[in-house]
């Protein structure tokens, strides 16, 4: 097991990677109080809930099951988790454990801020993309049909424990999914482990544990550095955010959970490289590289054919990265060095919308 550590001050949390981490040792230290609610979903809880249960200290256990789906990260499906914690009388000091993917902690982690304003809870993510990049960081929340990730709070977890072995019943499509957001830390933070990547694709792609278990290391360590210096998303983090703008709306216009998160990231990182090649800020060969590397994860390179120019104008309009009615991006300066901006030609963002969109 490898350990990493969130460093936040008084709300300092570890990050523990490897495989076998289901285990009392992991869990015990970090719940507070005598009563637990799991939050799961109709897929995750029939392979890893029992199991869970059996690691937990003796103290009230609770579940609340969720359907699957980012079509159901919403408030109705929250009020759920508030049901649940309210008819098994949960007080302010229970702990809230997210068994899941993204949705699953996103919905867990923004239900513990919200009740009894605010619980503690734990991160168990069960995909690669929620172990690479949801997991870490404390951003929570639900989608709204005119945007996502819209409602939400900053609301960090106790500890993360990201077990690869848990990544062996991953459909393939989620696992190049996770890949999309991996390939993202290379491509804003680190063109050493952009190589690395490439080199290791058809590993990680075949699930090579070892690999797997490097590529969420470096991933979490590179997320745990930048939260560290901007919790709130005020500066450096919201690089991370490489390819969401254009990604988000994708899965706005086509209904939340017919494309993939990290799917839609990834066409939207394309788009990004797109206009950051028009800007001049890299070279052909650059933008080519970002499209095989894609291509080697098994991701989509772009965007739907029913998708027009204006639908990303008006629903990048609503994006959490919008100030002051100004749209901001996150682009590429060079493979490994990303940049906010609101300084782009708007000219160029249409060529690229309209190379991408009918």
């Amino acid at each position: 097991m490898q350990t990493l550590n969130v460093d936040l001050g008084d709300r300092s949390y570890p990050i523990f990677i490897g495989t076998d981490l289901f285990c009392s040792d992991n869990l015990a230290p970090y719940i507070r109080g005598n009563q637990v609610l799991i939050v799961s979903n109709e897929t995750v809880a029939p392979l890893y809930l029992d199991q869970l249960k059996s690691v937990l200290p003796p103290v009230q256990i609770d579940d609340v099951i969720l359907p699957d789906g980012e079509q159901f990260k919403t408030l109705e499906q929250l009020n759920a988790v508030f049901d649940r914690l309210l008819e098994c009388r949960h007080n302010r000091t229970t702990t809230l454990i997210a068994l899941g993917g993204g949705v699953i902690g996103d919905m867990t982690g923004f239900a513990a801020a919200c009740y009894q304003r605010g619980v503690n809870f734990i991160q168990i993510p069960t995909t690669l993309l929620s172990q690479v990049d949801s997991s870490v960081g404390g951003k929570t929340g639900v989608n709204h049909p005119l945007g996502k990730n819209m409602i939400g709070a900053f609301h960090q977890p106790q500890v993360v424990l990201a077990s690869v072995d848990v990544l062996r019943t991953l459909p393939d499509r989620e696992l190049s999914a996770g890949l999309a957001e991996v390939i993202k830390y290379g491509l804003v933070y680190d063109d050493c482990f952009l190589d690395w990547l490439e080199e290791n694709m058809s590993g990680l792609v075949g699930r090579d544990a070892s690999l797997l278990s490097h590529a969420i290391y470096r991933s979490c360590e590179l997320k745990a550095e930048v939260v560290a210096q901007d919790e709130k998303e005020s500066g450096v983090r919201a690089l991370l955010n490489l390819g969401h703008t254009f990604g988000h709306a994708i899965e706005s216009c086509q209904g939340y959970g017919n494309w993939l998160h990290g799917e839609a990231v990834a066409v939207g990182t394309v788009m990004a490289a797109d206009l950051s090649q028009r800007l001049g800020w890299i070279s052909s060969d650059d933008y080519q590289r970002v499209v095989r590397i894609m291509k080697m994860a098994n991701l989509p390179v772009e965007a739907p054919q029913d998708m027009t120019p204006e639908n990303f104008m008006t629903l990048m309009a609503v994006d959490k990265k919008v100030i002051d009615g100004q749209l901001r991006l996150i682009l590429l300066k060079a493979l490994g060095k990303a940049v906010v901006t609101d300084q782009f030609d708007p000219v160029l963002l249409q060529q690229t919308l309209t190379r991408f969109a009918s």
